[in-house]
């Protein structure tokens, strides 16, 4: 068995709670973890590794396996700003007669894609799973057959919704930006429309690998874009023609923000269009769920424009802003 994950954020026990290690408690830990070369972090790792195997299970034929730590490829350390992707080895023995394998991941280290592969193969079957959840039963013995495409795009749908709702936090400022200056529907689907095909186009080319900017670079841009529109809502009480021209802009860069997740967490490689495709409407699914539930909350205001901006766009903007110039500052500084 091969995980690849970020060892560091397990040494420190930073779990799926906290999206940016910087906002854990324990991030001053992680940044020390971070600087230490492949050998020291080895070293570390090996004595980790029983507590680890607690929260790996396969269960092959129903019966659990018994994991013997096999040792951890760690990367040289390169920027400190992003994360190093080490290689986790285990194996295990199985009777030959097995006839199914099941997997689980200990709830506490998040959500993961587990890849059954044959030996001499390189076809791979996939599955996105939440925190906690078992995959369903892979066979050992029948023939290789790819898993169903409405399967895939459930699993996709669902992953790119919750990029979004709840995890996205970034992205979700940057929706309700664009809410918060459009006091008309038409205005503000036409925004949304130009982030959609912009963020489309970057996360398809990023995924094929045509494109690809260093994600401190992506990240901090995409802090930026919220600052902008945050001071934007707050100068200019009417939207301008530019507007959807910028907001195509930064979608691009969005883009290549989800590309970053959708490649740490792998496609299945026999349903790699469908995958890519599914996760991109979930993403539109929460970014229409964002701005619905905004409509819900201040659907009573928006009826009095002049309490509308100086009650709800304005001081709304400015918090918008101010995040955004706080994340801009910790992904530039933060070394």
């Amino acid at each position: 068995m091969q995980i690849k994950t970020n060892a560091e954020a397990l040494l420190a026990g930073i779990g799926p709670g906290h999206e940016d290690t910087d906002d854990s408690p324990a991030a001053a830990v992680y940044r020390e973890l971070r600087q230490k070369s492949p050998d020291q972090l080895s070293r570390d790792f090996a004595d980790f590794s029983e507590t680890y195997q607690q929260g790996l299970q396969l269960l092959v034929s129903g019966q659990p396996l018994s994991w013997r730590y096999q040792g951890i490829e760690v990367p040289e350390v390169g920027d400190l700003r992003l994360s190093r992707q080490s290689v986790i080895r285990y194996q295990a023995d199985y009777p030959a007669t097995a006839s199914t394998a099941q997997w689980a991941y200990a709830a506490e280290y998040g959500a993961n894609v587990v890849s059954f592969v044959r030996p001499g193969l390189t076809d791979k079957t996939s599955f996105w799973l939440e925190s906690g959840q078992q995959s369903p039963q892979y066979s050992l013995q029948a023939e290789i057959s790819s898993r169903h495409w409405t399967e895939v795009t459930v699993d996709y749908l669902k992953l790119g919704f919750l990029h979004i709702l709840p995890m996205g936090t970034d992205h979700i400022l940057f929706v309700l930006g664009l809410f918060l200056l459009s006091q008309k529907f038409a205005p503000l689907l036409w925004q949304v429309t130009a982030f959609t095909v912009a963020h489309s186009i970057t996360l398809a080319l990023s995924i094929y690998g045509l494109i690809s900017l260093p994600s401190s670079l992506v990240e901090t841009l995409i802090a930026l874009s919220i600052v902008y529109v945050g001071v934007e809502n707050i100068l200019t009480p009417h939207l301008k023609p530019w507007r959807i021209a910028i907001v195509f802009g930064f979608g691009l860069l969005h883009g290549m923000g989800f590309a970053g997740v959708l490649t740490e967490l792998g496609l299945p490689e026999s349903e790699f269009i469908n995958a890519l495709i599914s996760f991109n409407i979930g993403v539109e699914l929460g970014q229409i769920s964002v701005i619905l539930l905004a409509l819900v909350a201040v659907f009573w205001i928006r009826r009095k424009p002049s309490l509308y901006r100086n009650w709800l766009v304005i001081p709304g903007s400015s918090m918008i802003a101010l995040m955004g110039l706080f994340w801009t500052w910790q992904r530039i500084s933060l070394v």
